[in-house]
């Protein structure tokens, strides 16, 4: 866990095909452009970049079920995935994945969970987005997967996907935490509130501050677990301060709230694993939403104004 400055290992997914925006495949380039390696030792940590997983771009492919966009690639890359963030885990180290569209959460959770499950330990997951990410092929408008790896981690949707490491689900709905939620579908709404995960929307987190909001989601990602993964859509943040992002909803944190989470996550010392995806240099303006994915990286390891 996080109390001071360790081991990291960055493991980049090159990965659009959960989405119909493309792009986001270079937001791991963009975010080490914007130096996050050596941003990291700078604060004392020993950085090791495993580089890029890559995947197949969807010029190459056909679409087989519509309800499930390029579900064989996407389900090759997560378990590539597992088994780095596995192996990342197994060196010591704290994992940072790079996206990507954000169904590489699905990799990156059932590594994490896969690691703590031969320890019999749960592990818990803070996720910062705009939209629910709980749909399956059943309810999604789209088919896009980008949409279902929340749904996925606990247990809902293709199999392919669930059973990533042969068990299912990898996460419990009580040690889940959904924060920034302003964008959800109707059917995804329904399956939501039927989950039994924590939803703190951006009503609530208007009327509450964030201070009180990552207070209590701390609390329930690690009482019962061995701690967290955090998982940030960088749509979460208002489009303002993260312009290039692939599917932007205008109403979210401001870049101190965002900060102010992520400090607090790092005060915890309860982190596990760390993930920043949706990061789109297409649609950015002068790498802005990538050096900002940086900077929130830096303050969720500890990095403090003085």
């Amino acid at each position: 866990m996080l109390n001071q400055p360790g081991k990291a290992a960055i493991i980049g997914v090159l990965m659009d095909l959960g989405a119909d925006r493309r792009g986001v495949d270079m937001g791991p380039s963009a975010i080490r452009v914007a130096d996050l390696n050596a941003r990291l030792e700078s604060l004392g940590y020993t950085v090791e970049d495993y580089g890029n997983i890559s995947v197949r771009n969807a010029e190459m492919m056909q679409i087989v079920d519509s309800s499930v966009k390029y579900l064989p690639e996407i389900k090759e890359a997560c378990d590539q995935l597992a088994k780095d963030v596995e192996t990342a885990l197994d060196s010591g180290a704290i994992p940072i994945v790079l996206g990507g569209d954000h169904s590489i959460a699905i990799g990156s959770v059932s590594g994490l969970s896969s690691f703590y499950h031969k320890r019999d330990q749960r592990v818990g997951v803070i996720w910062f987005d705009a939209h629910g990410d709980m749909n399956t092929p059943e309810t999604s408008p789209s088919g896009n997967i980008h949409g279902m790896p929340f749904a996925a981690i606990l247990g809902h949707g293709s199999e392919e996907l669930t059973h990533i490491g042969g068990f299912s689900p990898k996460v419990y709905p009580e040690d889940c935490v959904l924060i920034g939620a302003r964008s959800v579908d109707p059917e995804e709404a329904v399956a939501l509130r039927a989950s039994g995960i924590r939803v703190i929307t951006i009503r609530e987190l208007d009327e509450r501050g964030m201070s009180s909001i990552i207070d209590e989601a701390i609390w329930l990602a690690s009482r019962r677990t061995a701690g967290f993964h955090v998982t940030m859509d960088m749509d979460f943040v208002d489009p303002d301060f993260a312009p290039g992002v692939g599917t932007p909803v205008p109403g979210g944190p401001t870049y101190r709230e965002s900060h102010l989470a992520m400090e607090k996550v790092a005060d915890s010392g309860k982190m596990l694993s760390f993930e920043l995806t949706e990061v789109n240099p297409v649609l950015d303006i002068s790498n802005k939403t990538a050096q900002l994915g940086v900077e929130l990286i830096l303050s969720a390891f500890g990095k403090k104004i003085m």
